[in-house]
């Protein structure tokens, strides 16, 4: 026993001497892999930016490298002391993987809003049909993009559901159609209800000429006859012309007693 106290205590410093310079080195390659670490993180964030990227992306995106890249120098660190590090890089992967798989459904809506960020299908007040809700966009995040439809209702759906399904945006082009669909009695006068129609086309100024408006019946049967209204305008006056030319109708019809 006292022998190998002696051996000990004999080997001590020559011990603490050798886990000192594996101290000092793992010191080294953690502080210069951090480091590194941020300055890659640094540079990804700055080429992103420089290509027009959202900047919540970029930041996300960076982090996300920076933090990988850590994990690896901290194991390479710990490795340096002596300490076997294939167990703890098979438990850091288990336990990744078992946080993703309990973070399925907010990883999916996350990388899906990495997704609408970077390829921008929709941008903040755009009006469109996204996750089955038509309005305007009023919020795009990570996890969960906000409609406000027409009622005024705040809608959140997540960025998974919006991926998987098709997205109508309506504001990405500067002209947009209107299409009305009026129904009259079936045994009203077709030429009578084509002059009424035509007076509200010709009422309402802000139409496009080119194309020009349209008047077509798309439908007839014993019980109602059914036209079709289409004419184009300017997006920004779909909301205003449209409104104003269904009410338009409503009375010249209802006035002339052919509302069906």
């Amino acid at each position: 026993m006292a022998d190998n106290m002696s051996l000990f205590m004999e080997r001590l410093p020559e011990m603490l001497l050798s886990f000192g310079a594996k101290l000092i080195v793992a010191l080294i390659i953690f502080f210069i892999g951090k480091w590194i670490a941020k300055a890659i993180s640094n540079v990804v964030k700055r080429l992103m930016g420089k290509g027009k990227m959202d900047s919540n992306v970029a930041q996300y995106l960076g982090n996300l490298i920076y933090g990988v890249m850590l994990a690896f120098v901290i194991i390479a660190a710990i490795a340096r002391l002596g300490v076997q590090t294939t167990s703890l890089v098979a438990i850091f992967g288990a336990a990744t993987l078992a946080v993703g798989m309990a973070l399925q459904g907010t990883l999916g809506n996350f990388s899906s809003g990495v997704m609408l960020l970077i390829f921008r299908p929709f941008k903040v007040g755009d009006s469109v049909i996204a996750g089955g809700i038509n309005g305007k966009v009023h919020d795009i995040g990570i996890f969960a993009t906000t409609i406000i439809p027409s009622d005024g209702r705040k809608v959140i759906v997540p960025n998974g559901k919006l991926s998987n399904d098709t997205i109508t945006n309506f504001s990405v082009m500067p002209i947009r159609r209107i299409e009305l669909s009026v129904n009259v009695p079936g045994n009203t006068d077709i030429n009578a209800v084509r002059d009424l129609l035509r007076a509200v086309i010709d009422s309402e100024s802000d139409l496009l000429k080119d194309p020009a408006p349209a008047i077509v019946m798309t439908d007839a049967n014993a019980a109602a006859i059914i036209f079709g209204i289409y004419a184009n305008v300017k997006n920004e006056d779909y909301g205003r012309i449209r409104a104003s030319m269904v009410e338009k109708v409503k009375l010249a019809l209802t006035t002339k007693g052919f509302w069906a």
